[in-house]
């Protein structure tokens, strides 16, 4: 890009950025572009993203205007893009978190969870792949020229760094089970910085409060502090206590016992009545 070229750039960028409310910062890092498409086409009407090099992008900050929009440069990756939208930051956090895809693993990537390979057929024809199959912990034989996995095996742990072996393994086999999502890593909006720590609230801080919310209505049922969301818990407690200590004393059964003799006592009553009549009640 020639310098012409490049200051064009810089300021087509610097214009954008002054007219959008809310501009993020996106790390590209191990981003595959299909899924990068898929998710520009989710947002199309909505939000705008764009590559960029980072120096141009930086030109483009310090040439803007907004107050404070050079605080956002010290979050700056190194593969840099930006998104462009007029919704409100939580908002924007919220519903680019839910544009998640499926990918498949590449050498040094970080298993989120236990990676597992179930058992049956495969597509793969007898030959070399059996060997790389086995090399990456897969149970493998081969059935009428083709190879099976004999059972269920784990393959990666959580934590785990995935090596090339089974890297490749797992894509032959046709597992995707790396997780693609836009990593923003700051927004601006306002003159304010939201960092992820703090965008990534709005996926965590539900779950904060019904944790939160559980733990105080265990407390409070334990210490037997009674409040509208607590009552019927405070109830049932009661009534299990009582009987409980019904049936250590004995009560239970007397009042059984009683109930039968009440019963007995007004049937004979009925038939006395119905013999004095008759025989009619």
């Amino acid at each position: 890009m020639v310098k012409e070229e490049k200051l064009k750039a810089v300021e087509m960028l610097r214009e954008e950025i002054e007219k959008t409310p809310v501009i993020g910062l996106i790390d590209m890092h191990k981003m595959p572009s299909k899924q990068l498409q898929e998710i520009r086409k989710s947002l199309r009407g909505k939000a705008k993203i764009k590559m960029v090099k980072n120096i141009i992008l930086k030109f483009a900050i310090d040439g803007a205007k907004k107050e404070k929009i050079k605080d956002i440069e010290a979050f700056m990756p190194k593969q840099p893009a930006i998104i462009l939208t007029d919704i409100e930051t939580f908002r924007l956090y919220t519903l680019v978190n839910k544009l998640r895809s499926k990918t498949f693993a590449k050498e040094g990537d970080i298993a989120k969870e236990d990676i597992w390979v179930s058992a049956g057929p495969t597509s793969l024809m007898a030959g070399p792949a059996i060997s790389e199959l086995q090399q990456a912990g897969v149970p493998a034989s081969i059935e009428s020229g083709k190879i099976v996995v004999k059972k269920d095996a784990c393959v990666v742990k959580e934590g785990e760094t995935i090596s090339a072996v089974k890297a490749n393994a797992l894509r032959k086999l046709k597992i995707e089970p790396m997780e693609v999502l836009l990593n923003i890593v700051a927004v601006y909006a306002s003159g304010d910085i939201y960092t992820k720590d703090v965008l990534i609230l709005t996926t965590e801080y539900p779950q904060m409060l019904s944790q939160a919310f559980n733990n105080a209505l265990n407390l409070s049922v334990s210490i037997v502090f009674p409040v509208k969301e607590n009552i019927k818990h405070l109830l049932a407690k009661a009534n299990q206590a009582a009987k409980a200590i019904s049936g250590l004393a004995g009560i239970e059964k007397k009042s059984q016992k009683q109930k039968e003799e009440s019963t007995k006592e007004t049937s004979e009553k009925e038939k006395e009545t119905a013999t004095k009549n008759g025989g009619v009640k």
